[in-house]
């Protein structure tokens, strides 16, 4: 890079840097990206960054850096974005002659790659990319020795984590510095079949503590005891949180689709996210099968939303009438959280993940059964419906799978497949 292209590229960064202000960042919306102007520069997603989110925890002591003006301490799902390397797209060729583009024309091309990514992807990429560069500063890399990374530079980071790290977590990490490099331009130019034997032999050297037991699935014996453990006709919380499981369980869903993160901030209730009573419809084919739709108004993997459903169950599992109960109960607004349930007369709540977590695991108390965690809800709905007789194919669909990810799950391999081995 010549003198002026590194005078030019510098002196855009730190403009880059300082137009980056955590405390009052929005998020841009999709609307917005249709329709590109200057002034929506400064937003994202639509979520509003308030004070409470925007002060980043100190960093671990095992993965503490350097300070430095090109990696500020921000949050983590900020790092890819305002962690700027000296060779970031800039006003010149690669020839070193200047191109005609303006400043705010390359921040508008990062502002749109960042949509490629969810922000939970994000948070874990800047995890990684926090990784790199501790690995980076203990051996005294410059910023040039850094980016664009050489091929003998991830092996040895790979190969520095495996033994530590789960294989996930390093493959996630190596993703990070990747897009880091895809955000602002940078060539990545990797031999992948490399990259891939060392990603391998990691997972082979994981440490046991690093590998999560298999979940254990609910099923529908599970729910009916615990139903036992629940205050439906009395608890507003309770009625909302049963019918939260049974939808569910009964759609195949995330549980994080069906409530939210947190009560404040930008992991709050937003209309544009999640669902609503007026996302929530009853359709009916023409052999007269009914069942009820819910749209996801936005999902980790479809930005512009999907549809989920179940129909009605025999049993006291029945979503249908878990959710009548639940909406005769708390009346949730109709641009609301579908299961916000009510406080007292005049204050509603959304439901948050941790409080549906707390309200099972006490009635599962109760019931006397043990503790499940969320993600089991999705689990058990698969293994459900694949011993019901669903094909793999359609189970695939209705879980929303591009791959055959979802084969993880299985359990009682030998009931699921017996349908198929018959002669």
């Amino acid at each position: 890079m010549t003198s002026l292209s590194l005078q030019l590229n510098t002196a855009y960064c730190d403009r880059l840097r300082n137009s980056i202000q955590p405390q009052s960042r929005t998020w841009i919306t999709r609307s917005k990206l249709k329709q590109p102007t200057l002034a929506s520069h400064t937003t994202l997603r639509g979520q509003v960054l308030t004070k409470s989110t925007t002060r980043p925890r100190p960093y671990p002591l095992t993965r503490t850096l350097i300070l430095s003006p090109h990696r500020p301490h921000i949050l983590a799902r900020d790092r890819l974005r305002v962690w700027i390397p000296w060779c970031a797209r800039n006003q010149l060729d690669t020839d070193g002659t200047p191109i005609n583009l303006a400043a705010s024309d390359l921040e508008r091309i990062r502002e749109v790659l960042c949509e490629a990514w969810a922000v939970s992807t994000m948070e874990v990429y800047g995890s990684g990319l926090l990784t790199f560069h501790v690995f980076c500063d203990i051996r005294k890399l410059t910023e040039r020795e850094r980016v664009p990374a050489r091929q003998v530079m991830i092996a040895a980071f790979i190969s520095d984590l495996a033994g530590t790290y789960a294989s996930s977590t390093i493959r996630n990490y190596v993703f990070g510095v990747r897009a880091w490099h895809v955000l602002h331009g940078v060539r990545w130019d990797m031999r992948l079949e490399e990259i891939e034997s060392l990603l391998k032999a990691a997972k082979r050297l994981a440490p046991p503590s690093s590998k999560r037991k298999k979940r254990q699935p609910f099923t529908v014996d599970y729910i009916t005891t615990l139903r036992c453990g629940l205050n439906l006709e009395n608890d507003p919380l309770h009625a909302a949180v049963f019918a939260c499981l049974t939808t569910t369980f009964y759609t195949a869903g995330r549980l994080g689709e069906f409530t939210v993160k947190a009560l404040k901030g930008a992991n709050s209730f937003s209309p544009e996210i999640h669902v609503k009573p007026t996302d929530v419809q009853v359709e009916t084919d023409e052999r007269g099968l009914k069942s009820t739709v819910f749209f996801i108004p936005r999902t980790k993997v479809a930005q512009s939303g999907e549809e989920i459903s179940w129909s009605k169950q025999d049993g006291l599992t029945d979503p249908n009438a878990a959710l009548q109960h639940h909406m005769t109960t708390n009346r949730p607004p109709p641009d609301g959280p579908l299961f916000a349930y009510r406080v007292n007369k005049k204050q509603m709540k959304p439901l948050t993940k941790a409080k549906f977590i707390e309200v099972i695991h006490a009635a599962a108390d109760k019931a006397g059964l043990k503790h499940l965690q969320g993600h089991g809800i999705r689990i058990g709905s698969t293994l459900e419906y694949l011993l019901r007789g669903v094909p793999f194919d359609v189970m695939k669909v209705k879980g929303r799978w591009a791959s055959d990810a979802f084969q993880t799950y299985l359990r009682k391999h030998a009931q699921i497949l017996a349908p198929y081995m018959q002669a």
